[in-house]
């Protein structure tokens, strides 16, 4: 890396007998010009994991690490959300929530998510069951009209979120 400079160069470390030598101090001088990124780049790790701090190259290689595939037709904010958030959203994978919240990074908008299950409890035994026998789960994304909201991939993001037994069903709802 050009005009990086290292804090301990290499001649400092010589025996006295060196430090005349001008091949030897040559030598120390090209190999500090090499290695002079290493104390930097380790300097800065934490920067490197952070999903927010690191380089844009390298957030794909974090994303590979949280589990998460990025799409590169999502804007760089983003893509740094969904690393950042991912896991939020394994923790609540499946759900309502977990649901809402992966097409909130996505969309930018509060979707309204609902689905034909529901829980109960009752003292009285062979109760009614709340919810429908048929599981469904319906998203409804309300946009503005200039939104370049692309309809497949929300879709795709709502049946990569939900369980694999649910049905699902999107509806994009553009006011204007």
């Amino acid at each position: 890396m050009l005009g990086t400079a290292t804090p301990d160069p290499l001649a400092s470390l010589l025996p006295g007998l060196f430090l005349e030598d001008e091949f030897a101090l040559g030598i120390c001088a090209g190999l500090d010009g090499v290695l002079a990124p290493v104390p930097v780049t380790l300097d800065c790790l934490d920067a490197y994991f952070d999903p927010h701090l690191t380089p844009l190259d390298f957030l794909e290689w974090l994303a590979g690490w949280v589990g998460v595939s990025l799409d590169h037709n999502w804007s760089e904010a983003q893509r740094r959300a969904l690393v950042n958030q991912a896991g939020d959203l394994y923790r609540w994978q499946g759900t309502l929530r977990g649901i809402a919240e992966h097409i909130r990074l996505y969309t930018g908008v509060d979707p309204e998510v609902s689905d034909s299950g529901g829980v109960a409890w009752s003292t009285e035994a062979g109760a009614a069951l709340p919810g429908t026998s048929s599981s469904e789960l319906h998203v409804k994304v309300t946009v503005g009209p200039q939104s370049d909201l692309d309809e497949r991939r929300l879709d795709a993001i709502v049946a990569a979120a939900k369980p694999a037994h649910v049905r699902h069903r999107v509806t994009v709802v553009r006011q204007g």
